[in-house]
């Protein structure tokens, strides 16, 4: 029971086989599993269509370009998340403006979403932090009225639900995956972007490939089979065959991964309830009209009450072999964001510091075990029991 990450991969014997066979076939890239796992993927979630591409910073990076935004305009997102939500639109041009979150959740709130709202706002980037989905309702609600686009970055939130629907089945423009080693499911880097219109389908497919089109029909005076045509700067965002090979196997298995999750989060919440009883650490918020992908078990922890740092409890449960981990250090935080945003820095923001100065995930992936969680539990009371 030592040796713990606070996220984990988890591959299996077929995982390594369709690897194997991907890459014994004639195509490693640009191949026909690509189109599989898009489409396998598209219908796991409900949804339209889903692009595959190399990373989910990559994902994001096509969604707000094939949604046309660019320079002069701004998105409003939330101060806690990886940087990659910011820098992306960075990519494109765009000024990012950064509201604030719920304490109890880090998620993204309307309500400070609409006061940042001005004539360049072209959209609302939501992160579901942890797996557990944003209010969208409300946020889809604000951005109808304002004529906004919403862009969810839900690189925690593969097989999350919101009121009934998975995520990445409803009516965002764009809603973004990541397939990271850390997250629900691998193809080693890896990411997605689903959309609903089927021309902007078709411009991902583009971006993704250095701005190429190959199709005649939209080709001005096609010549022959080899003929294609440059129309617009694009980027090699492809994921290669052997990749989706690997996320077709592992796709297979997501239900499976999920239940796990959801198992010790359960167990999480029991231990936790036992051995602290809500005093001074608690476990992440519950709501009823959504249900948590659990990509991250991030507890609430008073450190102040138990007289010590975040830091010193990192440490120490270190030396245990558990690792631990913060989501996020706000953005504002960081030398690039605060250089990108420099009017946004004075603006309070009551939640994210809330959020932030108690937040620490615990290990949390598929093949731990229920004993595991029991020892994690165990280890940060005795290690916040002896705080001086």
């Amino acid at each position: 029971m030592t040796g713990l990450s606070y996220g984990r991969q988890t591959i299996e014997d077929d995982d390594v086989a369709a690897v194997v066979a991907a890459l014994r076939a004639p195509q490693l890239t640009a191949g026909p599993l690509v189109g599989r796992f898009e489409a396998a993927l598209a219908g796991f979630l409900g949804a339209p269509h889903a692009a595959v591409c190399a990373s989910g910073t990559a994902a994001l990076h096509l969604a707000y370009a094939a949604l046309g935004i660019g320079a002069g305009d701004e998105i409003i997102t939330t101060p806690i998340t990886f940087s990659a939500t910011a820098a992306a639109a960075y990519y494109v041009g765009a000024t990012v403006r950064i509201a604030d979150v719920d304490p109890r959740t880090g998620n993204l709130t309307a309500q400070s979403v609409e006061p940042l709202i001005t004539a360049r706002t072209r959209a609302i980037v939501p992160v579901h932090l942890g797996g557990l989905p944003c209010d969208m309702a409300e946020l889809s609600d604000l951005a109808h009225h304002h004529g906004l686009r919403v862009i969810e970055d839900a690189c925690h939130a593969l097989g999350a639900i919101y009121r009934g629907v998975p995520t990445g089945a409803g009516t965002s423009d764009a809603v973004i995956f990541s397939f990271h080693p850390v997250k629900h499911i691998t193809t080693g880097e890896g990411g997605a972007v689903i959309v609903r219109d089927p021309d902007v389908r078709r411009r991902l497919d583009r971006l993704r490939q250095h701005g190429i089109e190959r199709d005649p029909a939209r080709l001005a005076a096609p010549a022959g089979p080899w003929v294609y045509d440059v129309q617009e700067l694009g980027w090699n965002y492809r994921l290669s065959d052997i990749a989706c090979a690997l996320g077709l196997a592992q796709l297979a298995k997501l239900p499976r991964f999920l239940a796990d999750r959801r198992r010790l989060a359960t167990h999480y919440r029991a231990e936790l309830a036992r051995v602290f009883g809500g005093d001074g650490v608690t476990a992440p918020v519950e709501l009823a009209d959504r249900q948590s992908a659990h990509h991250l078990f991030a507890v609430a922890i008073d450190f102040e009450r138990f007289r010590t740092t975040r830091a010193r409890v990192m440490q120490a449960l270190a030396k245990v072999g558990i690792g631990t981990q913060v989501h996020y250090i706000p953005l504002l935080h960081h030398r690039l964001h605060q250089q990108r945003c420099p009017d946004e820095s004075p603006r309070p923001r009551p939640g994210a510091d809330h959020y932030y100065a108690r937040t620490l995930s615990l290990p949390l992936y598929p093949s731990l075990d229920l004993d595991d969680v029991r020892h994690v539990v165990c280890e940060l009371h005795r290690v916040l029991g002896e705080s001086p």
